[in-house]
């Protein structure tokens, strides 16, 4: 694969910092040290999550939104191999792949940024590779773990698991936003009705849609479909409609029976610095306790986190942040 960077010894040696009487994440996991068949290099290890990044903001300014979440995988891997490796955190099971880093091909397209067609052709590109590298990972019967980059990949993570798996899947997205625009070129904002409607995504449940940011003809078109059904964040926390634990039923109950990718877009975090960053959304609390809840389910296929932006500034608090969630997920699957 043209983009996919291998993670290290080196990569990792670079920004492992060890302490006399304790066990870091990075020196427990495991590596490939060179690429031949992502599936036959996999297979036979004695691993179950695979983590890799995705060093991309094509998809979300072909969206039109801000860029930057290429940034987000670097933030990431400094502060994962840093955690602490003990009972809780299973990193003997853990294989960090690398990334797929598209920054020569985000340096072709920067001389036209304003080409909305150019930019979707693009991410067209980038669907391929990321269906490619999932749906090679889970026949191998690993977990993908994907990090970084715009919601743009769900799409790649979808139809992936679908080719891995041999079925339609159902997902479950942590997001403000649908990502159910039409299907008008590749971007951020529809990954999701692509998939619905090219018959990968069978079942789909939005945990904490914003209702200022969905549109009237998207909600209504959403309200049509059986296979598609959401709990607003305003029904949750503003009118009190309907409990966390209610609506985490009622997402479970939607998807079962099938395989399950989640989705958990920073968006809809609090003051979490992203493509649409919101000052009125879930803490960090709530989606850490969201996804404790869905990662216990043994249907999961895999976890995808993206759209945020570090910033120099933000950068450790966004790696923390996702290193919690990775962990978190991971701690409840092996629950």
């Amino acid at each position: 694969m043209e983009y996919l960077q291998l993670f290290s010894q080196k990569d990792l040696k670079s920004l492992l910092k060890t302490r006399k009487g304790e066990t870091k994440f990075g020196e427990q996991i495991k590596l490939l040290p060179n690429l031949t068949n992502i599936y036959e290099d996999l297979k036979d290890l004695d691993v179950r999550y695979v983590i890799f990044g995705i060093e991309e903001d094509i998809g979300v300014r072909a969206n039109l939104g801000n860029p930057g979440t290429y940034k987000c995988w670097k933030a990431v891997k400094k502060i994962l191999i840093n955690i602490q490796s003990n009972t809780y955190t299973h990193a003997k099971k853990v294989l960090i792949l690398g990334s797929l880093n598209y920054k020569s091909a985000d340096d072709d397209i920067n001389q036209s940024v304003s080409n909305i067609k150019n930019l979707r052709s693009n991410v067209e590109k980038i669907d391929a590779d990321v269906t490619y590298l999932v749906s090679q990972i889970i026949k191998a019967g690993k977990i993908p773990i994907a990090v970084g980059g715009g919601h743009n990949n769900s799409y790649g993570m979808i139809k992936g698991s679908a080719f891995g798996l041999n079925q339609p899947i159902a997902v479950i997205n942590i997001d403000a936003h649908s990502d159910f625009r039409p299907e008008e070129g590749r971007h951020s904002g529809n990954g999701f009705s692509y998939a619905l409607a090219e018959g990968f995504l069978k079942k789909y449940f939005i945990m904490g849609l914003h209702e200022n940011f969905t549109s009237r003809s998207i909600l209504s078109t959403m309200k049509k479909m059986k296979a598609v059904d959401f709990v607003s964040y305003e029904a949750m926390e503003v009118r009190s409609e309907i409990g966390m634990k209610t609506a985490i039923e009622s997402c479970i109950k939607h998807v079962d029976g099938l395989k399950v990718g989640l989705e958990i877009d920073c968006d809809a975090i609090i003051n979490v610095p992203s493509s649409a960053a919101t000052p009125a959304g879930f803490t960090v609390k709530q989606v850490r306790r969201m996804l404790h809840s869905f990662g216990q389910t043994r249907d999961l296929t895999y976890l995808h986190i993206c759209e945020a932006i570090p910033s120099k500034k933000s950068k450790d608090k966004i790696g923390k942040l996702i290193s919690y969630l990775i962990t978190d997920f991971i701690r409840a699957h092996e629950s």
